[in-house]
């Protein structure tokens, strides 16, 4: 039984032994890293009356966050001496007896690692080495030929330039884009053609306090970040023109090829705009929750190493502050740069994104307005992209 089985299986014994405490535990699991921060302080500040309410909160939140997670959980009620001696109840509940618990921490830290072990984790890792560690593209549509314009969007451009630069990549941006123009500027990009062809996009890069006219031709790096801001529909991102450019076309302009520099390489889709014009309503929730060989080929599928998020799911639309940008693109930003310097990978911190963004009210009636990002990829090992260190 895996270590989340365990949890999820002792839920309510686990409970009723922690509301001893509920302070006591919250401070724990955050002093060992299991919460961030910002979780740590919404928890404390939750709206419940009694400890009940605020332990059921604190263990969904360890079951959402997945098996490591939960197997840390486990092995702090199990040997931590102020955890057993507030709430000796713990005692009765058979939470190391499977031998889920992973060995202590000094025996797994990666200065300790066996080099099986070692070459094992950078296996499982896309390679980012070379520098910058790739590009990042942003197509920020704000200015529509009919006179729309999508305010907000230059907030969640900037956020985005902010936090790839952090994460190693070079930024560059093309503003205000027909679907003809956006089509051609991401097929200069999957080919990069010279640094002519790239100014008449109207590239700009990012300087750290703004973008300004691009200078030097730029190169693939280990990996490529595109970024779309715009308004759409249904499975589709609309140029200035109010024309669609579907998110099929769009990924399919960088598939592996023999003669592309990206092939076996992530490269990452980040579509902030409506897919339709529904609104999505909540659902009170009760809290209840081929085959392979050995063998590696030398070949991978074309549609291999993409990753897809878009900021809602099909027929829906997504929601835009005038001023703050995007609910989506937001929490993107914010969850790069909390999960980023732990070493998470890409999956890992947009299911937080997802998380977050589902929680969050689009008018003063709980549950009548939400919005439900979605992920979708083909990424054959983690995606973990690394701040410049300090």
């Amino acid at each position: 039984m895996s270590a989340r089985d365990t949890v999820r299986r002792n839920k309510t014994a686990i409970h009723t032994s922690l509301c001893a405490d509920y302070r006591l535990i919250l401070n724990k699991v955050h002093e060992s890293n299991l919460i961030t921060g910002r979780e740590y302080n919404n928890l404390k500040s939750i709206n419940k009356e009694d400890a009940e309410g605020h332990v059921v909160e604190l263990v969904d939140k360890i079951l959402n966050k997945g098996e490591d997670t939960c197997r840390a959980f486990l092995s702090l009620l199990d040997t931590d001496e102020d955890i057993k001696s507030t709430y000796p109840e713990l005692k009765n509940i058979q939470l190391n007896t499977t031998g889920l618990l992973r060995k202590p921490v000094q025996d797994t830290c990666p200065g300790l690692l066996s080099p099986d072990d070692k070459k094992r984790k950078e296996d499982e890792q896309y390679p980012l080495n070379s520098q910058p560690a790739g590009l990042c593209l942003i197509v920020n549509n704000e200015n529509f030929l009919d006179g729309i314009m999508r305010n907000g969007t230059n907030k969640d451009a900037e956020s985005l330039a902010e936090v790839f630069s952090w994460l190693r990549f070079r930024v560059l941006m093309c503003k205000d884009q027909t679907k003809d123009q956006m089509d051609r500027a991401l097929n200069l990009f999957a080919s990069l053609s010279d640094l002519s062809q790239l100014q008449e996009c109207g590239v700009k890069e990012w300087s750290g306090s703004g973008f300004t006219d691009l200078q030097q031709a730029p190169k693939h790096g280990d990996a490529f970040i595109c970024c779309i801001l715009s308004h759409g529909e249904k499975s589709a991102v609309l140029g200035t023109d109010k024309k669609p450019l579907s998110f099929k076309q769009i990924t399919r302009t960088f598939k592996a090829t023999n003669q592309s520099t990206l092939t076996g390489k992530p490269k990452v889709f980040l579509i902030q705009s409506c897919q339709g014009n529904r609104r999505q309503h909540g659902v009170l929730f009760s809290g209840l929750q081929a085959d392979s060989d050995d063998s590696h080929s030398v070949f991978i599928p074309e549609e291999a190493d993409v990753l897809v998020a878009t900021a809602t799911v099909e027929d829906h639309v997504s929601f835009r502050h005038k001023i703050d940008g995007s609910w989506f693109i937001q929490s993107v930003c914010q969850q790069l740069k909390e999960g980023c310097p732990r070493g998470d990978d890409m999956t890992t911190i947009l299911h937080r994104v997802n998380d977050e963004v589902s929680q969050k009210e689009g008018c003063s009636q709980p549950g009548a307005v939400k919005q439900m990002p979605e992920v979708r990829f083909t990424l054959r090992k983690r995606l973990v992209l690394s701040p410049y260190c300090n």
